[in-house]
């Protein structure tokens, strides 16, 4: 089995790179994949770490895109992490978040909920690159603001909520292009969250599919069997491949474990070698 959706301190999990291989090693994994938001400044931690375990592993990353009034994430495979285009558009939805941070510290603290710059990166930990609502969430749980992370979001930081603050993403098809420019494969994360009917869901992955999506994470943590049937499905009709893994968060979703999310997750081999060959046609087919 394999796992091709973790996070670590890097973003917002509690594990580091090296102790997630490690994990993923232990749970008998064949192969892993770091996929922290918005930065792969723990990759080469984490391949070296899954090398001396025997995984294999690709370059990863969730990056976050911009479709108004939804979620929607970008799992990108493969990609060349020097890329001066995805480089870019890393730097620029860092700066964003950054921004956002911000914004929302003032309106916590306007709320007589003072969190200070300095908080917020005690609950992030030393490596921590992508900083965002989690770590603050954390901190509203430790100053006794909030009972638990899904308490702060519900409170304070979630869409609609009175600390909520939007923040710059980019959209899908500029995501797909700047990884296929950088030589890697783009998958949609989690389509169950983008919040579309089936109709309006299959319309959005067409136009996907047109801009060069090259995967659907149709395995994934709580998926009921027809949510697996239908994105099997339109994977199957739209040419894409399939990934899955588990969201690995560490602490910060401690229900769900590497490799098998509540017990019952299991993603084949052949995902990940389906996935590193397309990552192999990518790099190749990048122009020089």
């Amino acid at each position: 089995m394999v796992d091709l959706h973790l996070h670590s301190t890097c973003s917002d999990g509690t594990d580091g790179p090296e102790a997630l291989a490690a994990l993923a090693a232990d749970a008998g994994l064949s192969a892993a994949v770091l996929t922290d938001h918005d930065n792969m400044d723990g990759t080469e931690r984490f391949a070296a770490a899954a090398a001396a375990r025997g995984l294999k592993t690709l370059p990863g990353m969730e990056i976050s895109c911009d479709v108004p009034g939804r979620t929607v994430h970008m799992l990108a495979y493969g990609c060349d992490a020097s890329d001066p285009a995805l480089s870019d558009a890393v730097r620029r939805i860092r700066d964003g978040r950054r921004e956002r941070n911000a914004e929302i510290l003032a309106r916590l603290s306007k709320m007589g909920r003072r969190i200070s710059p300095e908080d917020v990166r005690r609950e992030a930990g030393e490596g921590a690159v992508a900083i965002g609502r989690p770590h603050i969430a954390r901190a509203l749980v430790r100053k006794g603001w909030a009972r638990d992370h899904a308490d702060a979001f519900r409170r304070y930081l979630g869409r609609g909520a009175p600390a909520y603050v939007d923040r710059f993403r980019l959209d899908p098809a500029t995501a797909i292009s700047v990884v296929r420019g950088a030589g890697g494969v783009a998958s949609l994360a989690h389509p169950h969250q983008v919040r579309m009917n089936k109709a309006e869901l299959r319309r959005f992955v067409a136009s996907l599919a047109e801009a060069g999506l090259g995967a659907i994470e149709c395995l994934y943590t709580g998926y009921w069997p027809q949510m697996v049937e239908e994105y099997l499905g339109l994977a199957s009709e739209f040419g894409l491949l399939v990934t899955g893994g588990t969201d690995y968060h560490g602490g910060n979703r401690p229900n769900v474990r590497i490799g098998v999310a509540y017990g019952g997750l299991k993603v084949s081999d052949a995902t990940f070698d389906d996935l590193a060959a397309k990552c192999a046609e990518s790099r190749a087919a990048r122009k020089p």
